[in-house]
């Protein structure tokens, strides 16, 4: 897949900072904006904005009305293909389990100019390699927000659906000093995919095996803790890319027991499904994956009324933010 030896990977990152900091999207006139700085009021609500001047993009912003004391996390959430973020927003009913749970939500949009489908360009070479693609773009808005609204730096978390959710595995591989835990539904792992063939390729078939032994040296590390979701019925993206997002390295050395694999039957017009968890030393759960039986390329508990969304499965808004909360980044 030609990637760079991991021992390359702290480099490309630091380049990464330094374009993200001073380079095209993030220094100079077309750097990512966001409206004034807006503290949380009592009845909450959406913010909405723009970032980045060459392709802008807009963005909402969710504050719950019922803030918990001291700064609060925040949940980058990346919508999928034909989506808006208020599609996503509505059909996920995040806001709503973020008000309960005490996290603001920033849903950026893709533009049209960038994809006419409104798909994050998550195989573009700029976002498989470590360069100035949309990836550095979302993590200076991340930034800025986190910045901006005095948000809780070591609680940020990045989650999508589709190719929302392929996004938020560059995102959470290329910055692990900024996202502190990873959610995945009905997407794809990062790095297997380097054109729109090869893209199409991943999402029917899912990763290819290697023909050689796997080298440990060429691997591409997802070093953040992670939960995923798919449905076993999914037609549009194969499932076998939630299991390589699950297997994927980067925490495995801090696991500390067998994984745990728990089906649930289906019961009360609620589909069936399997959780299985890895836990860290602390008992804390570091890889969820939770195969909906039945179910399609959807959202798992969204909006019945909505588009990609599976009103019969279990509620993956609430249980992402449940897997969340439980991890913070080291300062």
């Amino acid at each position: 897949m030609g990637m760079l030896p991991r021992w390359l990977h702290p480099i490309r990152r630091f380049w990464h900072r330094i374009v993200e900091r001073f380079g095209r999207h993030a220094g100079r006139p077309d750097a990512p904006t966001v409206p004034p700085r807006a503290p949380f009021g009592a009845d909450g609500g959406l913010i909405e904005g723009r970032f980045g001047v060459a392709e802008p993009r807009r963005y909402l912003l969710y504050q719950p009305a019922s803030p918990p004391p001291g700064p609060m996390p925040l949940l980058v959430l990346l919508h999928g293909c034909r989506q808006t973020a208020d599609d996503f927003a509505r059909s996920t009913g995040m806001n709503e389990a973020a008000e309960a749970a005490g996290v603001a939500v920033l849903y950026p949009e893709q533009s049209l100019n960038a994809n006419l489908l409104r798909c994050w360009n998550w195989y573009a070479l700029q976002d498989r390699s470590y360069a100035e693609g949309e990836a550095t773009l979302l993590a200076a808005l991340t930034r800025r927000i986190v910045r901006e609204l005095g948000l809780d730096a070591t609680r940020v978390y990045v989650a999508g659906m589709s190719a929302g959710g392929a996004m938020a595995a560059v995102l959470a591989r290329d910055y692990p000093d900024l996202y502190a835990a990873l959610g995945v539904h009905s997407g794809l792992p990062a790095g297997e995919a380097h054109d729109m063939h090869s893209a199409m390729q991943l999402m029917s078939k899912g990763p290819v095996p290697p023909t050689t032994p796997a080298d440990p040296a060429q691997s591409a590390d997802l070093a953040v803790a992670r939960i995923v979701f798919h449905g076993d019925g999914d037609t549009t993206v194969h499932p076998a890319n939630a299991a390589a997002l699950h297997a994927a390295p980067g925490v495995a050395d801090e696991l500390s027991s067998p994984s745990v694999q728990v089906t649930t039957p289906a019961r009360d017009g609620r589909r069936a499904y399997t959780r299985s968890i890895e836990y860290g030393p602390a008992g804390v759960p570091q890889r969820e994956l939770w195969i909906v039986h039945g179910a399609g390329h959807a959202w798992a508990g969204g909006d019945a009324t909505a588009r990609h969304t599976d009103a019969e499965g279990p509620d993956a808004s609430r249980e992402m933010l449940r897997f969340f909360l439980q991890h913070r980044r080291a300062n």
